[in-house]
């Protein structure tokens, strides 16, 4: 699965962003799909996502401030991030796994999008 991804960028501490994420492929297949985020010199982790089309998962750090949510008509994926913090700035990765029917399982990666909070 490849990822058309977007938004991003730099802003400043308690302002908002949304990145958008566009697999190549329909949701049919994908079981979880979310992002993960990587800061400096620090492990990948999850940051929120969609499972089953009706599971949201959010990590403790962005609970009530990053909202996920899914557009099966733009086949599309948004996370919306308020009151952004400066401990928000890493690489942030759209992700999906799931199982296709003629080439099995995949878990697939975006090239990530860089989200910088200033103070």
């Amino acid at each position: 699965v490849r990822f058309v991804e977007s938004g991003g960028g730099s802003v400043q501490a308690g302002g908002s962003l949304r990145l958008s994420c566009k697999p190549d492929r329909s949701f049919v297949g994908i079981r979880a799909v979310g992002y993960y985020r990587q800061a400096p010199g620090k492990e990948r982790e999850l940051v929120a996502n969609i499972v089953g089309g009706v599971t949201t998962n959010y990590a403790d750090s962005v609970k009530g401030r990053f909202t996920i949510s899914r557009d099966n008509a733009l086949n599309t994926v948004y996370l919306q991030m308020n009151n952004l913090k400066t401990e928000d700035t890493a690489v942030y990765f759209c992700n999906a796994k799931g199982q296709d029917l003629f080439s099995g399982p995949f878990d697939s990666w975006g090239q990530g999008t860089q989200v910088t909070v200033s103070s």
